[in-house]
């Protein structure tokens, strides 16, 4: 199939405003795309792009006083099949991990494992190891908070959303990463577009979706626990230890969302 995906984005900015731009589709998609991911800088200006430690494509830019509207509108082919499922799939002993997947069983900013490791062991410590395990945390996330773009805060943590059982996907996603860390199971935040694909269509305004992968067997599995259930055309942007590390928009001064417009949708 394929997909149509971009965004157009404005900020105004007080006085010039250095920022890091998380926008682009991640690399591992590269060659899945039919026409160019270009970023496109309105009023145009420099931007100096890298990789960061997590793989991911970024770009630095200085944002001028006044408006800058950063937008993109590209062609992506996907396989059409639902993200994968493997029932079977076993959790490994920690020190049989490799190693470069170690970090995503530590705390980190929104994924406070020191504060639910009890209650994640309380709720799931006699839960089968593996997928059973992976499966039950997103069902009980999925149940215990209420989606709602009111009630969405780019300060709140797992342990927030565990406590006021409301949120947006970030927080599904923060807080069954923080659940699978607490059982050693390594867990690594996603962010990307998720179109409505293969379900009936949602009146809200598109958004950028986030989901979370697990590390079973000797691979990554996508679950989602907003969701809880396969879905169909998922394009990753960026992957990190939360959504610290895969913002689309780090900004190193003051600066106010003026215009927000994501799109997502199969086309013939």
């Amino acid at each position: 199939m394929k997909i149509r995906a971009g965004y157009e984005i404005s900020y105004d900015c007080p006085q010039p405003t250095p920022m890091i731009l998380t926008l682009s589709v991640h690399p591992s998609r590269f060659a899945d795309l039919l026409t160019l991911d270009r970023m496109r800088l309105d009023p145009p200006i420099p931007a100096n792009t890298y990789h960061d430690s997590f793989g991911n494509f970024c770009h630095v830019i200085r944002a001028p006083a006044g408006r800058l509207t950063v937008s993109t509108d590209f062609l992506i082919k996907d396989n059409g099949e639902a993200d994968a499922a493997a029932p079977q799939a076993e959790q490994s002993a920690l020190e049989d991990l490799p190693v470069e997947v170690l970090i995503y069983l530590l705390g980190s900013r929104y994924c406070e494992t020191d504060r639910l490791s009890n209650t994640a062991w309380s709720l799931f410590g006699q839960v089968r190891k593996g997928w059973p395990l992976v499966q039950a945390i997103c069902d009980y996330v999925h149940d215990r908070i209420t989606f709602s773009y009111a009630h969405a805060s780019p300060t709140k943590t797992a342990f927030d959303a565990y406590t006021e059982k409301r949120g947006v996907c970030r927080d599904f996603a923060h807080l069954a990463v923080t659940l699978c860390r607490c059982m050693n199971v390594p867990a690594r935040y996603c962010t990307g577009y998720l179109g409505d694909i293969g379900v009936p269509p949602d009146d809200s305004p598109m958004d950028f979706s986030a989901w979370f992968e697990a590390y079973l067997g000797d691979r990554w599995y996508t679950f989602d626990a907003r969701h809880n259930k396969p879905r169909i055309g998922r394009i990753l942007m960026a992957r990190g230890r939360d959504a610290t590390d895969v913002a689309i928009v780090t900004s190193f001064g003051p600066c106010t969302l003026a215009g927000f417009k994501v799109i997502t949708d199969e086309v013939s």
